[in-house]
């Protein structure tokens, strides 16, 4: 049993050090990793008297060796006490396992389709997008970052750091380049796409081999000695990859965090006005303690559906802010003062503390001068109508929620295009199947799709769309108030 067996293995080290001590008067062993117990969820020490032991081999066959190992990896240093339950397994094995395999699963889909190889292409990096760079300076900054996490026995840390990459890797280079994989013939950027994606699943399963032994030996058997027979026999017969710092730039690093949260900002403004994704908008702007060249403004505008972004010094026009005194904190630092401190900041410019604050908000009372720390302040923001903004990090978010009838318009186009997307799936469509597409019974969704109808069809892999009629594989669809029916057929 799982916490038996973490008992035993101690007892075997403490034997080995009693005997080498005796015999040669020195320690059999340099270091040693020794798990600790092992527990259920409950907090409470696996037992076969208490029956809540797990049997190893019943948990192996239900989870698989790599999903228990990877657990045991990021749950917690191995040598403090572990709860083992499957939930948790499960979570992790859907994090990092499940990202990383659906990964490859999309790069061999598409490798399949364009029968790709990489021993017919070279990586070059003078070549390559700035997507690419980036998820290159990311890989290499990944080798450094395990390597020496594992060489000081950080192995929790090392385990987190692939997960973070792996995400980065499928919900963000991935997804960001999808089109570019599904370009038509075998352009340089498709080849520079094919090669950046194929780069990192081999590096990266060789960084991670360590750690889930298998799903990295299946991708390094399916994707490298298919192609080169006379790589080693085994991924676990390779060296651990070295880095090549002349890929790393930190800046371009940076600059990339910096869309991630402005990204997520964006979508939290979007949530909290109830403007849905798929809704294009006129603008967006950002004021932040940086700068963001241009490529990167225009990823946010493209990733939150935005027609322009601008980068802007104040913000103040779109909201306004007001603070109160965080009583459970003022009232014990300030007693007597609370009163005053309540009546100042009802009378502080809020747009104006809000810019020129930097952590700590400075009041002058007539009893004297007190500091107070964001922790001690309730910030309350008042919405300008028709822009949605928020503020975190210090950065500040603004979306324009006004709407033009252009703006509709191609909003209905992208919700029409997610539709016929997810039926493409329903009705099991190969990938690449070109279909024709039929729309009726709803006069202004036809008047609409006529006039944007180039628009469409290269999204949804379509020939024609016919207006009026109806054929295929058909369903009705709520298209943002308006009912109208769909229809699908492959060609």
């Amino acid at each position: 049993f799982i916490s038996e067996a973490v008992d035993q293995t101690r007892g075997w080290f403490y034997s080995l050090m009693a005997i080498s001590t005796l015999i040669f008067n020195q320690a059999p062993y340099k270091n040693v990793i020794v798990m600790g117990h092992v527990q259920d969820k409950d907090g409470q020490k696996m037992s076969k008297s208490k029956g809540n032991a797990v049997d190893p081999f019943d948990a192996l066959n239900e989870f698989g060796a790599d999903a228990i190992r990877w657990y045991f990896y990021t749950n917690s240093a191995p040598w403090l006490p572990n709860r083992f339950h499957g939930d948790a397994v499960v979570e992790g094995q859907r994090k990092f396992m499940g990202t990383l395999w659906n990964t490859y699963a999309f790069f061999v889909l598409y490798a399949n389709i364009d029968q790709f190889s990489a021993k017919d292409y070279k990586l070059e990096p003078e070549k390559l997008s700035v997507m690419d760079k980036w998820i290159l300076s990311k890989l290499n900054s990944l080798i450094i970052e395990v390597d020496n996490n594992m060489t000081n026995y950080k192995i929790p840390e090392s385990g987190k750091a692939l997960q973070s990459f792996v995400d980065d890797l499928s919900n963000w280079y991935v997804r960001r380049c999808r089109d570019r994989f599904w370009a038509k013939g075998m352009g340089q950027d498709k080849i520079n796409a094919y090669m950046t994606l194929y780069t990192c699943l081999v590096t990266l399963s060789k960084v991670a081999a360590p750690f889930v032994p298998f799903i990295t030996e299946d991708i390094y058997q399916n994707i490298v000695r298919k192609d080169f027979p006379d790589a080693p026999e085994s991924i676990h017969l390779c060296d651990f990859p070295k880095a090549d710092e002349s890929l790393i730039d930190k800046e371009l690093e940076d600059n990339m965090e910096h869309v991630l949260d402005v990204v997520v900002m964006g979508r939290a403004c979007r949530n909290a006005s109830g403007m849905k994704n798929r809704q294009p908008l006129a603008n967006m702007f950002i004021k932040a303690p940086w700068e963001m060249p241009s490529y990167f403004t225009d990823i946010v505008a493209d990733e939150l559906n935005i027609k322009h972004v601008e980068m802007k010094d104040d913000v103040r026009e779109f909201s306004s802010y007001s603070f109160k005194p965080q009583l459970k904190t003022v009232g014990p630092k300030f007693g007597k003062q609370v009163g005053e401190i309540r009546n100042a900041l009802a009378a502080v410019d809020g747009n104006d503390a809000m810019v020129n604050a930097t952590g700590s908000l400075k009041l002058s009372l007539a009893s004297g001068d007190v500091v107070l720390e964001k922790d001690d302040l309730l910030i309350e923001t008042a919405q300008v109508e028709g822009f949605e903004s928020l503020s975190d990090f210090g950065i500040t978010v603004v979306l324009d929620l006004h709407l033009t009838d252009d703006l509709i318009e191609e909003g209905f186009i992208r919700e029409l295009v997610s539709k016929i997307q997810t039926m493409r799936k329903e009705a099991d469509f190969e990938v690449m199947d070109m279909i024709t597409i039929y729309i009726s019974d709803n006069a202004r969704v036809e008047d609409i799709v006529n006039r944007r109808k180039e628009m469409m069809l290269t999204d949804v892999m379509a020939t024609d769309i016919v207006t009026g009629q109806m054929d295929g594989i058909s369903k009705e669809w709520d298209i943002n108030g308006e009912k109208v029916t769909i229809g699908v057929k492959k060609n």
